[in-house]
């Protein structure tokens, strides 16, 4: 998406249009936020906990769990699922940066609920000839499928902190954090 806005040049006191991009936007509110914030200065999260969430934009993961920078790390992937990839994060955050316990949070009205597998191996196959090579993990059953994040990291043998693993759903329209208990 990109924004058409009006920049003023005021040592000359000419309007030009210029075109910004969401990411020109990003980068600098970046640079007021460096000039304005509070640095955390390890990368060893405060509270020693994990938090494993979806990518979905309307998770606000520090309001909901009352975090602040510092205080945790955020593992965000589609759907908030355990893939290899989040239990390498895992591993690394354990063993490398402190953590010992590990949060999941799925949520309503997900995507990832709203196609199959095989649609979208399908899908990708027919427009670029090419099966991924991952799997999108989509899933039926939000519960069904946080017991199961929850069981692939209580199962692997190189995240060391297994015993403080709990996984909740988020209710997006209600705002409630429910928990999965497995």
């Amino acid at each position: 998406m990109v924004h058409r806005v009006d920049v003023t040049n005021p040592a000359e006191g000419a309007e030009e249009a210029a075109v910004v991009s969401v990411i020109d936007e990003l980068v600098r509110n970046a640079t007021e936020h460096a000039a304005r914030r509070d640095r955390v200065r390890t990368p060893r999260p405060a509270r020693r906990v994990a938090v494993v969430a979806c990518m979905d934009a309307r998770l606000d993961l520090f309001a909901i769990l009352g975090l602040k920078p510092g205080d945790a790390h955020l593992i965000r992937n589609a759907g908030g699922v355990a893939t290899d990839d989040v239990i390498r994060s895992l591993t690394i955050s354990q063993r490398k940066l402190g953590t010992r316990e590990i949060v999941l949070v799925h949520h309503t009205d997900c995507g990832m609920l709203t196609f199959t597998e095989d649609e979208l191996r399908a899908e990708l196959l027919a427009e670029t000839g090419i099966k991924p090579s991952w799997a999108a993990e989509t899933f039926t059953d939000l519960e069904l499928d946080v017991r199961s994040s929850m069981k692939r990291i209580r199962a692997s043998p190189f995240v060391p902190y297994r015993e403080h693993v709990r996984g909740f759903v988020y209710d997006v329209e209600e705002c409630v954090l429910r928990e999965t208990f497995a």
